[in-house]
């Protein structure tokens, strides 16, 4: 799975895999069940993260107590070495171990007689103190004789470093060596736990340890041992090595009376070359470290800086980091309950792996969240974006940890255990991910629902081609591009392994390289054999066991004595003399414990008052839970949504008009603009819900902007600019007056797009740009009220579109272009540069020109659609080549609207392409979806960046199409829905509308009614003077129909498949009942359509404004220009049209056409 290169990109699995449904179902759950999740996993971390001050030391003495010893800033180990490695041994090492009956050794007889052979092998050691500063080193003449006391005391090391020097370890050392101390002792457990910090004459201090074997703790206190362990260390030359020798082999013929001696005749030839390391961290370990952590800290910094979540970056940061600080200190619990040494790698170095592989994770859930439609429900939307992104996240973790448990097989064991701790600090983040991190997600999803996060990655649609390595350079440049670091933790884990194992290697400098490849990783396995004996006594701990458990400060403490210059030394380990008092028990009666004695302390000591706190973390938590999702079950018991979250909303904007609204214009700033036959023009201030009156006075002309042929509103809300035959008049939204008033010439005909532009200069001083019906167009200087006049085309326009193009920076261009289409298909693409305005003709070399019916702008792709009634060509905007060409079904004029799915796309690749039409077959909507094809290179090419692209980036084999019959007026939404009205039998509405519930688009059918049926009176049983509990009121009247909202979501999910749909003159649950607004006229067909946010519209009903939302809306301020641009200005004049062929058929049927359509009065002018 480790692949390189393009393969690197993680494989999608298709919605309806089983294991990608398993992980949205989950998801979804965990969503909903927040309240349960969340204090549930952090009572989990709190029960692995509550140990540790109980399982691990900090404090040297105390290591061998049952606890673990935490890292330290050095490198340690107690390593096997081949006899082939060039090494000598620095220092030579024999030990007895004596036994008694099985974790019986400090019995008092077994003490004693460890006393008598401790002086037979070494000489009297009864208050031992081997200072001689003047002594002479002389030998006895005879060398089979022992050396007197004062002869054996001047070589030891105490008395100078020589190669004759010695030391030796004891436990009979906390007795002085006096036999008369061990018989008067009446607590020898806690004389032996008393004096576990007692040091020897060179400052080594007598941990359990080193002179016990077979421990076992309670309460951290030493209670038994199984062996004594008394240590000869000398150097090679030691006169005191050779009288150890010779007086071992003597002891074993003389005391077969009383023990039992392994080998029996006292000859120790099996020896093991050890090295013992305390290496300190040297500076270019931190300076690595470092710059690991720095980078990982800047990549964080980064990431979430791309979020565009100002609210939200804090919190999302903390929680990525408390994830990652449970999954290590977790996996040091477990490590620690499992008797895994992890103080042998320097402390510094554990929470990298966990960084580098978790972030990665972390981050690809987050943005699958933004991906996420908000047309879908809460649970819906954390569950679709986990189901995409777990199945990742588990392959990476099973690659990492099939190359963690491969590379402890063949590693040292300091580095061994360190692969463990990864591994396990790894599962847990998973853990957390999904339980942890998911609930908190999922809180901070219901809270603010992401939405800032949503609008900035609905403008960065993902490029369209990429072919080089300076474009790819230039994307990671301008931060257009996430770089993808599935791979990034795993060579993280590879890259540090290979460090670690660089200290182990016995060779320095440069050499440590050719060390690793051309020698075997693992460490060599001891020499020293179990004999059938030794199994026989069942030792409780083996004399190569034993060897490893030497901590690192006695490993430099040793290093001080016989190499004090150096941070590590190589001794040859003789294997021991076992000596086994005759008639002793060795089979164990009881088991040994499994886990670290440190784990029964904590559970026999600590239990109540750490179910107490769990109990209060617990509680406290469910009240913040509580407090953090209040509010959000408002719906609950609604059985057709089982998250309770209708896909669909409305609110009504009422009192604002007594007459039929006919034009609307929107803000990005979500100020919707409607003009009504009334002769009122409002300002709806949609997020606050309020509204203001354009005063106007027909008695003045300054002050008179009737009729409105179209107006325009600036980015910040501040200015509105109203369109007449004569003039253009801008009103001052703040403060509520008019402003200035130019005349203009619009050569009797209403103008084809009229919209604010800012140039490249700044933002506080728009110009207002008029484009003709003529070909010409115009640029209004509001500053000084200069005007330009530019010309475009020499025949008359049919569409002309502004849109917001991409720079170099893979942002929105502050200054709009134009796209324009005239009546002799000829098309312009209209650019501002210095000086003015550049119209360039676009040459169509594919296709009738003549055939040619509209035009779509696709900025996010830098591209843009030529419609056609059988086909739609995809046409570059810098080369004017065709990239691909789309075969449809006929549709109706001027329906095709492009909707994309960054969602569905790769993380550097192309998008899912979605057409949405009008069939003019039908009439229904089509929705025809085509997925990147397989060999299309992804990459994107700003207008000053235009390489010739290949062809088909999308394949034509992965089409999915959709139908959705009688769809009425519809408009797509950034977030991914589909919205819509339509008119429906009252009869076919009244069962679907008792509760809003999704149904599957195949199924979707709509009945015939009359002309005369399709009109709704407003205020429906009010108008008719009926109340709620009538008959009239319940009952409806056969072939009547009414006007229903519906939405679909365009997603690849099988969740999202189906529409929901709800009547458009029910009366909202929070709204009050208010039927003066209605007046008792009828609508007979609906008003202007615009698109008010991400994920709403707003339609004219009557005198009444509908604001629709498919999901989630806030109503936040979006910074995207195109929004309101080409899809807003294209809308918001509503004209009565001509319908012809199946169109109009269904229109004498009471059935609204998809787009067709108007209001009363839209054709008088107001």
């Amino acid at each position: 799975m480790l692949t390189f290169g393009r393969t690197t990109e993680a494989p999608v699995l298709p919605p309806d895999h089983p294991l990608r449904t398993a992980f949205s179902r989950y998801g979804t759950w965990t969503a909903r069940h927040v309240k349960t999740v969340l204090p549930m996993s952090v009572a989990l971390v709190f029960l692995l993260l509550y140990p540790i001050f109980f399982l691990y030391t900090t404090d040297a003495t105390n290591v061998t107590s049952g606890v673990s010893n935490l890292p330290h800033h050095v490198w340690t180990d107690a390593q096997p070495l081949s006899e082939r490695a060039a090494a000598e041994p620095d220092v030579i090492m024999r030990s007895i171990w004596v036994h008694g009956s099985y974790m019986k050794a400090l019995d008092r007889e077994i003490l004693l007689g460890a006393l008598d052979l401790q002086n037979t092998l070494l000489g009297p050691t009864t208050d031992f103190n081997p200072r001689r500063p003047n002594a002479s080193r002389v030998l006895p003449d005879d060398p089979t004789v022992d050396m007197t006391r004062d002869q054996r005391d001047a070589f030891h090391i105490v008395n100078g470093l020589t190669d004759q020097s010695w030391f030796f370890h004891s436990p009979l050392q906390y007795w002085c060596g006096s036999a008369d101390n061990i018989v008067a002792d009446k607590d020898i457990i806690s004389t032996v736990n008393e004096k576990k910090t007692q040091s020897t004459s060179v400052n080594v201090t007598l941990r359990h340890s080193i002179v016990f074997s077979g421990k076992r703790f309670e309460e951290r206190r030493l209670v038994a041992a199984d062996a004594l362990v008394i240590t000869l260390i000398h150097l090679r030359d030691c006169p005191l090595g050779r009288q150890w020798v010779r007086n071992a082999e003597k002891l074993a013929g003389q005391v077969h009376d009383k023990w039992t001696v392994i080998p029996y005749d006292g000859k120790s030839m099996a020896s093991q070359l050890y090295e013992f390391q305390f290496r300190p961290m040297s500076w270019p370990d931190w300076f690595l470290l470092t710059t690991a952590y720095s980078l990982t800290l800047f990549y964080l910094l980064l990431s979430l800086s791309k979020l565009r979540a100002v609210k939200s970056r804090f919190g999302l940061m903390v929680t990525i980091l408390a994830q990652i600080a449970a999954s290590i200190g977790s996996s040091f619990t477990v490590c620690a309950v499992f008797k895994i040494d992890l103080s042998r790698v320097p402390y510094y170095a554990y929470p990298l792996v966990v960084l580098a592989i978790s972030m990665e994770n972390s981050f690809r859930l987050i943005n699958a969240v933004i991906m996420t439609s908000s047309s879908i429900s809460i649970s819906d939307r954390i569950g679709e974006a986990f189901g995409q992104t777990a199945y990742v996240a588990v392959a990476n973790r099973l690659q990492n940890l099939a190359i963690l448990l491969g590379l402890s097989r063949i590693t040292f064991p300091g580095v061994a255990a360190f692969c463990t701790f990864a591994a396990v600090a790894i599962v847990f983040d998973f853990l957390y991910l999904a339980t942890f991190f998911l609930a908190v997600l999922s809180v901070d999803v219901r809270q603010r629902e992401l939405y800032e996060l949503e609008k900035a990655s609905v403008r960065k649609t993902n490029a369209v081609y990429e072919t080089t390595l300076l474009d790819r350079i230039r994307r990671i440049r301008h931060s257009g591009v996430t770089i993808s670091t599935r791979v990034a933790g795993t060579i993280v884990i590879l890259g540090f392994i290979l460090l670690a194992q660089s200290h182990y290697a016995l060779e320095s400098g440069s050499q440590w390289l050719n060390w690793i490849f051309t020698r075997s990783w693992r460490v060599a396995k001891p020499l020293i054999s179990k004999s059938s004996l030794l199994v026989d006594i069942h030792q409780a701990r083996s004399p190569t066991s034993w060897l490893r458990l030497q901590d690192h400060e006695t490993a430099r403490e040793v290093i001080n004595v016989v190499k004090p210059w150096a941070h590590s030394y190589v001794a040859r380990v003789y294997e021991p003399l076992i000596f086994v008092a005759k008639g002793a028990d060795r089979i164990p009666h009881s088991r040994e414990p499994m886990f670290l004695p440190a784990v029964y302390d904590f559970i026999h000591n600590e239990i109540p008052r750490f179910v107490v706190f769990m109990l209060t973390l617990v509680a406290l938590l469910l009240l913040l839970t509580n407090y953090l999702v209040h509010g959000n079950d408002k719906h609950a018991g609604d059985p057709d949504h089982p998250d309770n979250e209708p896909l669909l909303s409305m609110r009504s904007l009422s009192h604002g008009h007594d007459l039929d609204v006919v034009k609307m214009a929107v803000s990005p700033g979500n100020k919707l603009v409607s003009v009504g036959l009334d002769r009122n023009i409002q300002i709806w201030d949609v997020p606050l819900n309020s509204r203001t009156r354009v005063m106007s006075d027909s008695e003045t002309p300054l002050e008179n902007p009737f009729p409105v042929l179209a107006m325009a509103i600036d980015d910040d809300s501040k200015c509105l600019a109203l369109l007449t035959w004569q003039r253009v008049l801008l009103w001052d939204t703040d403060e509520q007056q008019w402003g200035l008033s130019l005349e203009v010439d619009l050569g009797g005909h209403k103008p084809e797009s009229v919209f604010f532009n800012y140039a490249k200069k700044a933002l506080d001083s728009p110009s207002l740009v008029i484009v003709r019906k003529n070909g010409t167009m115009f640029e209004l200087d509001l500053g000084d009220g200069a005007s330009k006049e530019f010309t475009i085309c020499k025949t008359p326009f049919a569409m002309a579109l502004p849109f917001a193009e991409l720079t170099s920076q893979n942002q929105l261009s502050q200054s709009l272009s134009i796209l324009t289409l005239s009546r002799k298909s000829c098309i312009h693409i209209v650019r501002q540069q210095a000086g003015g305005w550049i119209s360039k003709e676009v040459k169509i070399t594919t296709g009738e020109a003549k055939d040619i019916h509209s035009i779509v702008p696709a900025p996010d792709l830098s591209m843009y659609l030529i419609c056609r009634s059988r086909s739609v060509d995809l046409v570059d905007l810098e080369s004017f080549n065709v990239i691909q060409t789309f075969n449809t079904e006929p549709m109706e004029p001027r329906s095709l609207k492009l909707q994309l799915s960054s969602r569905g796309a790769p993380q550097h690749g192309l998008p899912p392409l979605s057409l949405c039409y009008t069939s003019q077959d039908t009439g229904d909507l089509v929705i025809q979806t085509f997925h990147r094809a397989a060999k299309a290179d992804p990459m994107h090419h700003p207008k000053d960046h235009a390489p010739e692209a290949p062809r088909q980036p999308w394949d034509e084999e992965k089409e999915v199409k959709k139908r959705i019959e009688n769809p009425g007026r519809w408009e797509i939404l950034p977030n991914g829905g589909i919205v819509g009205v339509r008119r429906v039998p009252v009869a076919s509405s009244s069962s679907s509308s008792s509760s809003s519930r999704r149904r599957s688009f195949q199924a979707v059918s709509s009945g015939v009614g009359g002309v005369g049926s399709g009109l709704r009176r407003r205020g429906g049983a009010a108008a008719n003077n009926s109340t709620p509990d009538s008959p009239d009121a319940t009952s409806p009247d056969i072939g009547a129909t009414i006007w229903e909202a519906w939405a679909f979501n365009n997603l690849e999910s099988v969740k999202t498949k189906g529409i929901e749909t709800q009547p458009l003159d029910q009366q909202p649950p929070d709204e009050e009942q208010d039927t003066s607004m209605y007046d008792n006229l009828l609508v007979s067909e609906l008003g202007p359509m615009v698109r008010l946010g991400t994920a709403s519209v707003a339609v004219g009903l009557g005198n009444v404004i509908k604001v629709i939302s498919v999901g989630h809306e806030h109503f936040d301020k979006v910074a995207t220009r195109d929004r309101l641009t080409a899809e807003n200005l294209r809308n918001q004049n509503f004209v009565r049209r001509r319908k012809t062929g199946v169109a109009a058929h269904r229109a004498r049927g009471g059935l609204g056409g998809g787009g067709g359509g108007g209001g009363a009065g839209a054709a008088a002018g107001i």
